[in-house]
């Protein structure tokens, strides 16, 4: 067989590549607004540089000085410009096959949800060490920007996207991973790792396994009923040798996509 012509394989990889940006809108508009920042911290000079990553911070004193912006911007840059491509393709591999999997609204809800719930968990855990004099009080203006909570959280979503066996292997791998450094000398960021994670494992319920869940257990039943029945027509409806009574079938189980 004739392998297609170049220009073929060219057409088909754009409309591919085409059509898996536009399936997950949300990934790549935060993938070039991340691109953008980042080209801005690169050609910025030091004190530039410091500036704006101290003022876009949701530490302490960003979130008692203006919240609800330092909440929203922190999201969007990251300190090392030089790893943007990294994250590249972390968000290819975990946002966009999650949100691709659960739809654009629910996880822009799941990985929102988690980033806030993370940053202020964890800026909450600085607050109490200042307290406590187990941290400096500069610790109110730490850098603390990025998008390692977001992906945490969509991290946790993908373990009900991946099928057995490889979903146990993952999970073992995504444990580790985060646990690892909150036992041994644990961050504030590692504290919100693990909150992100948690919350990506609860937003079961938003994901498309849970919501095929119910359907799958009525069409068991069904299934269970009509082999009930096709066993009766089989018998004649005579009492088997057991004692006449008619043998019940197998429980319906719960099938997880």
């Amino acid at each position: 067989m004739k392998p297609p012509p170049p220009r073929v394989l060219a057409d088909r990889a754009r409309t591919w590549l085409w059509d898996w940006v536009r399936s997950t809108p949300g990934t790549h508009i935060w993938l070039l607004i991340i691109g953008i920042t980042s080209l801005v911290i690169a050609s910025a000079s030091e004190g530039l540089e410091q500036f704006l990553l101290h003022r876009t911070s949701s530490n302490i004193h960003e979130l008692n000085e203006h919240p609800v912006p330092s909440l929203l911007i922190s999201g969007f840059w990251i300190e090392k410009p030089g790893s943007f491509l990294l994250y590249v393709v972390m968000f290819e591999l975990v946002h966009a096959n999650v949100e691709r999997w659960m739809g654009s609204w629910r996880w822009l809800l799941t990985v929102g949800a988690a980033h806030v719930a993370a940053t202020l968990a964890s800026q909450e855990l600085v607050l109490l060490a200042i307290e406590g004099h187990r941290l400096p009080r500069s610790m109110t203006h730490v850098v603390d920007i990025g998008v390692s909570y977001g992906l945490a959280a969509a991290a946790g979503v993908l373990t009900y996207r991946l099928r057995p066996p490889w979903r146990y292997g993952y999970l073992v791998g995504l444990l580790a991973f985060f646990g690892v450094p909150l036992a041994t000398g644990a961050t504030f960021t590692d504290f919100g790792h693990a909150i992100a994670l948690a919350l990506g494992f609860a937003a079961w319920p938003l994901t498309p396994a849970w919501r095929l869940a119910p359907d799958d257990e009525d069409e068991r039943d069904d299934a269970a009923t009509d082999d009930d029945g096709a066993d009766d027509e089989a018998g004649g409806g005579a009492p088997d040798a057991g004692g006449g009574a008619d043998r019940p079938g197998p429980p319906p189980g719960r099938r997880q996509e």
